[in-house]
């Protein structure tokens, strides 16, 4: 069994207000359970088809009957140079019918097709009526990875999707984000909760995007302090301009409150403002996509399929007036598991020797305890 990863908690730091739930992770939210595989294969000079590889899938399942029983959920762009399938049926519906992927720029395709086999499989492939349309969220990890070798196939998404489970989430260097890089720091997958008002809201983001001047922990300029002439970036300087920045973040984000789908698109948004926090800018060439559940009406109004009936049903809804305390959860929430995702990272060499290098947790903690945020 793999060794858990430090957290940024476990070094003695906290961000934000807010308490997190016991987990600190999206599997607070009762019934959301993650999978992951993780692909990590070979060594230097990049051949196509061959490797090096790093990469992999991560999944989200809302809760086990997500199929038959859906959640209303709502969805937000930062920035659109990136690709998250099956949001326009969530806009036109309000409805998460899938569960929710995340991957490998170029292995969208695969993926979403490894999950409609899954949800044909599980209602059987002789059911004319029945369609699936799933959530698949990118990012792009071809700086380290053989990306155009097409190295994920459709066992690896049913692997990710068949080990789904609550409990603690693996962060860092796996699934979806085993080739990613965050700040030109090692990035990866995080994941974080926070319980506000009686509700927890819980996020996991596959975090590869940033510059690492606009790096910030709790509002410490980390990226100044750590430039690139004291950890060296990814690129090389002329790379640099091109690129840094210039990669995405994923937020799934997700609830136990029973919200409508208007009031998810909303909770959606404020992942931006988490985002932020942490420096992210939503830059030219960088794809910010968030979807956001809630499972607080799960099996309230039936299958979405149930196109013939007429009789109407009851939902909940949490009042506007407390969304502020739900949005707070979510921008922090995103924060954190962000930060958790560039604490649980390891250093990382990849295609032709390219070496993402770890946030030091050490260098780190100096840094915060010197502008007064150390540990207490």
């Amino acid at each position: 069994m793999t060794t858990p990863r430090p957290r940024y908690r476990d070094l003695g730091l906290t961000v934000g207000l807010l308490p997190p739930g016991p987990l600190n992770a999206i599997t607070d939210v009762p019934g959301v359970s993650v999978g992951m595989t993780t692909l990590i294969e070979g060594a230097g000079p990049l051949v196509v088809g061959q490797g090096p590889v790093r990469t992999g899938v991560t999944v989200v399942v809302p809760h086990p009957e997500i199929t038959d029983a859906p959640v209303f959920a709502g969805c937000h762009r930062l920035n659109g140079n990136g690709e998250l399938t099956g949001l326009e049926w969530i806009r036109e519906s309000g409805q998460l019918t899938t569960p929710i992927a995340i991957t490998n720029t170029h292995s969208v395709g695969v993926v979403r097709d490894g999950l409609v086999a899954a949800d044909v499989d599980a209602h059987g492939r002789t059911s004319a009526a029945f369609w699936s349309l799933p959530v698949v969220g990118e990012t792009y990890d071809g700086t380290l990875s053989d990306i155009n070798g097409f190295h994920i196939g459709t066992e690896h998404v049913l692997s990710a999707l068949g080990g789904a489970a609550g409990g603690p989430v693996p962060e860092g260097n796996v699934g979806g984000g085993t080739g990613m890089i965050c700040h030109e720091f090692k990035g990866g997958t995080g994941t974080a909760s926070r319980v506000n008002a009686g509700w927890t809201v819980g996020a996991l983001v596959q975090a590869n995007h940033g510059r690492r001047p606009r790096l910030a922990v709790d509002g410490v300029p980390v990226g100044r302090e750590l430039g690139v002439d004291v950890v060296p970036s990814p690129w090389d300087e002329e790379d640099r301009i091109a690129s840094a920045g210039s990669g995405s973040i994923i937020v799934v984000l997700a609830t136990d409150a029973p919200l409508l789908p208007h009031q998810c698109e909303r909770l959606a948004q404020r992942a931006a403002l988490g985002i932020a926090r942490v420096g992210g800018g939503g830059e030219h060439s960088s794809g910010d996509l968030i979807v956001a559940f809630a499972n607080g009406n799960a099996g309230r109004f039936g299958s979405y399929k149930m196109e013939a009936s007429t009789e109407p049903f009851d939902v909940r809804m949490v009042p506007e007036g407390s969304m502020t305390e739900l949005f707070w959860s979510a921008i922090e929430a995103t924060e954190e598991a962000i930060l958790n995702a560039l604490i649980a990272a390891e250093t990382m060499t990849g295609r032709d020797g390219i070496t993402a290098h770890a946030l030091d947790h050490g260098s780190l903690l100096e840094i915060m305890t010197r502008y007064g945020r150390g540990p207490s």
